[in-house]
């Protein structure tokens, strides 16, 4: 269940017992709302669906898009995520915490770690950890 929450269902826990310790209803609310954003971008909720690991190399080998291996609270997913914006859509994202394929494949690339993010392009060039600036470069128009 903690994995399942994680750093999200902290940080808005928190947020709840920080706005019932302040003695203004305003500076309560304040807390809250910022801890809740916080959770919010921790959250799979900031990041496109996943799909399962099967599913994603399917999709690819038919559309050409690179799947995206990621999983909640990470700090690096959160940077690549947000720096490609928009064009997150065009990738293919798998939750490794949710899927043990997905977890094994980046393992299988990653020298046996789940280090996340990893991304494998459409032609099968694993990258572990990738700069967004070289990700984007590769996602196309």
């Amino acid at each position: 269940m903690l994995r399942s929450w994680g750093p999200p269902g902290l940080l808005l826990a928190s947020g709840l017992f920080a706005a019932s310790g302040q003695r203004s209803l305003w500076a309560g609310a304040v807390w809250l709302a910022v801890l809740a954003a916080l959770a919010f971008v921790l959250s799979p909720l900031a990041f496109p669906r996943s799909v399962t690991a099967q599913q994603a190399q399917q999709h690819s080998a038919a559309d050409g898009r690179p799947v995206v291996y990621w999983r909640p609270g990470c700090q690096y997913c959160l940077r690549l995520r947000l720096r490609l914006g928009r064009a997150a859509r065009r990738a293919h994202w798998v939750n490794i915490w949710s899927d043990p394929a997905g977890a094994a494949a980046v393992r299988a690339v990653a020298g046996g770690n789940e280090t996340v993010p990893t991304v494998v392009l459409a032609d099968g060039e694993p990258a572990v950890n990738p700069s967004p600036d070289w990700f984007r470069s590769r996602l196309g128009p």
